[in-house]
């Protein structure tokens, strides 16, 4: 575990960096420098306290661009399903607003808990929840990744959470969670298995998801905007697995997981001959690359966490608690 290195760009260690850690295993050289090697040794990812200073440099940063409508400002501070939804934002943002965001209103992350995994390997990774003054009443939950100790935090996944819904988590004696393999099969659906389930139950259905507004309901709903006067709209799902994109997945104390996984969605809307596609709003349209005649087709991706449970406990149905999903591009024909 690495203490704090200072300002928001990280410097880099010292020749002989002391990395310290409770129950952290060390070895030391002949020349008394302390070594850990990080990508054997089972770890906590970061401490409580830097995970704090994290999640305020990341508030910091996320304003900043929100004001200005500028994604550099906090493009260090993102990455993953956050980052593409957030830029995409950024930029519709200050294609409608060159002069910034004149109704911004600064988030607010209040009574914030950390759960930080123990855990072999990079990348090192930690949850924030934090109450927000947006929203709603719901939680905020903010998924931090690095792959390095030189490394800046980066916010990988958001997603807003209802009251109540966050899983107590499973944690050792040092309050350290337990970070779940991507391919364990002791759950009801391996974390890297997710993202293409969830797309294959958008598609046709079944019984592995439970029902609810980001599962039956939003088929329910696609269902109604298929087929209506002189529109057509069709949708296309894809599971989203590479790099940042990977499932993250927590050991909750039931036995069962905490997984943030990521998607891919299209949805093309298609005008019969003699009508056209509804005029979008002007932040699809600045995202819009060609002339909409007869067709649109949006991109969007989405972030969603889910409750995976053990595998042959309860009825086995993945629950998805949160999904927060964004335009990224758009293409008219």
């Amino acid at each position: 575990m690495s203490r704090d290195h200072g300002p928001r760009r990280p410097r880099r260690l010292d020749k002989c960096a002391l990395i310290a850690a409770s129950a952290t295993a060390l070895s030391v050289t002949a020349s008394g420098c302390v070594v850990v090697h990080g990508e054997r040794e089972v770890l906590p990812a970061t401490t409580r306290a830097e995970a704090a200073k994290v999640l305020q440099e990341f508030t910091s940063a996320y304003n900043a661009a929100d004001k200005a409508y500028d994604a550099s400002l906090d493009a260090e501070h993102t990455t993953g399903a956050l980052a593409a939804i957030d830029s995409a934002r950024l930029e519709a943002g200050r294609a409608n607003n060159p002069d910034g965001n004149a109704s911004h209103t600064p988030l607010e992350l209040t009574d914030a808990k950390f759960t930080i995994p123990k855990k072999a390997g990079w990348p090192r990774w930690f949850v924030a929840d934090a109450k927000g003054n947006k929203g709603g009443d719901s939680r905020w939950l903010l998924v931090f990744t690095r792959h390095g100790l030189e490394e800046t935090w980066q916010a990988a996944y958001l997603t807003l959470v209802a009251p109540g819904k966050v899983p107590e988590f499973r944690t050792d004696r040092d309050g350290w969670a337990e970070a779940v393999p991507a391919n364990t099969t002791d759950l009801a659906v391996p974390p890297a298995g997710l993202s293409k389930a969830y797309t294959t139950y958008l598609k046709d259905g079944g019984e592995s998801f439970a029902d609810g507004s980001h599962t039956s309901s939003w088929r329910q709903l696609r269902e109604k905007r298929a087929i209506r006067p002189g529109l057509v709209t069709q949708f296309i799902d894809e599971p989203l697995t590479n790099d940042d994109h990977a499932p993250l997945a927590l050991r909750t104390e039931d036995g069962g997981a905490l997984v943030f996984f990521t998607t891919r969605h299209y949805e093309k809307q298609t005008a019969a001959q003699g009508t056209s596609v509804p005029t979008p709003n002007k932040d699809v349209l600045a995202l819009t690359d060609g002339e909409i005649k007869q067709s649109l087709t949006m991109e969007f991706v989405s972030n969603q966490i889910a409750l995976d449970p053990a595998d042959g406990s309860g009825d086995g149905r993945v629950s998805v608690l949160g999904r927060v999903q964004g335009l990224t591009s758009a293409k008219g024909e």
